[in-house]
């Protein structure tokens, strides 16, 4: 007790040395299977996507001064077998999906319609990704290859040389503007990045001993961040390919994101969420459920930040997104 008053004293007359935490705001319920992912717009606005093993898309209203966290304003359905991946596009209007079911579809989240369906995975699209401008479009499958597309559903180009030997896990596009680039992951234990002017390789990063699930960029594109079953967190230098240093997260990583505010990494494990503070390399805090999944089956499979980086999406397996804002301890 004594202990905790003098650290509480401290924070009251050095408030500079305070500690960030996330505090739990509330549920976003609806889904009726895993939330696969969560994406949110660009510019700061009440608007969150979110797609799920239950093939559907849903739109969700956050309301800040409600008694509950938020609605869900439209359930989007077209897909016939599981949601794998959601993104934006910058201007928020249309959300990009990938499915089970071997298709991606653009969405006008204005009106639910499915603008553009796109075909040409032989298997399972495990992730989709837009280009900066809106104008190129990035998929990862199942079928062990990354194809190119523009926003009229046109494959413009499929990777086949150095690509990776196993499934593509994950694709993301370098929000750099100068050096545009894609890192890709797979179930080879590969990180790749490739040049998005000519779609050749330019760096394998190598260092995981088992599936990479996820990665994730920095903002400013210098940094690339990767996961997946041998439970290390390794960051790396995006331009030269080197790898920076490992953050042992205690178990599987399932999700991945950078802040976009603050210098710090999470984490979604199969137990928990881990926020690290890159700074000084540490734990600032560490998430877990109250109702933990029966074992063998994570918690939490998606992650995103809102445009302002003050709150914390997390896609549970029950179909819940808990809602986290950051606070301070």
């Amino acid at each position: 007790l004594k202990q905790h008053f003098i650290s509480s004293t401290l924070s009251i007359a050095a408030p500079l040395a305070r500690m960030d935490s996330l505090v739990y705001r509330g549920v976003l319920s609806g889904h009726r299977g895993w939330v696969t992912s969560i994406a949110c717009p660009y510019e700061q606005s009440n608007l969150v996507v979110s797609g799920s093993r239950d093939k559907k898309l849903m739109i969700w209203e956050l309301t800040p001064d409600g008694e509950t966290i938020g609605y869900a304003r439209k359930s989007l359905g077209g897909h016939s077998e599981p949601v794998a991946c959601v993104v934006l596009s910058s201007d928020g209007q249309f959300a990009l999906s990938g499915s089970w079911d071997r298709t991606m579809r653009l969405w006008d989240l204005n009106t639910g319609a499915t603008v553009r369906t796109f075909q040409g995975h032989t298997k399972d699209v495990n992730s989709v990704a837009f280009s900066g401008d809106n104008r190129q479009i990035v998929s990862g499958s199942r079928d062990k290859s990354i194809k190119l597309w523009n926003t009229l559903a046109e494959c413009k180009y499929t990777i086949t040389e150095d690509m990776h030997t196993d499934w593509v896990s994950s694709v993301v596009f370098s929000p750099s503007a100068k050096m545009p680039l894609i890192v890709s992951a797979g179930w080879d234990k590969l990180v790749k990045v490739w040049n998005l002017s000519n779609c050749k390789l330019r760096t394998n990063l190598v260092g995981h001993t088992g599936v990479v699930y996820t990665t994730s960029v920095s903002p400013d594109g210098s940094l690339c961040a990767s996961g997946g079953k041998d439970c290390t967190a390794m960051l790396w230098d995006v331009n030269d390919g080197k790898h920076l240093y490992s953050l042992d997260a205690g178990g599987t990583i399932n999700a991945m994101i950078f802040s976009p505010k603050n210098y710090w990494l999470v984490a979604a494990t199969d137990t928990s969420i881990k926020v690290w503070d890159l700074e000084n390399k540490n734990v600032l805090d560490e998430l877990s459920s109250t109702a933990p999944p029966k074992c063998g089956i994570p918690w939490c499979v998606s992650l995103c930040w809102s445009a302002d980086g003050n709150t914390l999406f997390a896609g549970s397996t029950d179909g819940n997104i808990y809602v986290y804002e950051v606070g301070q301890a």
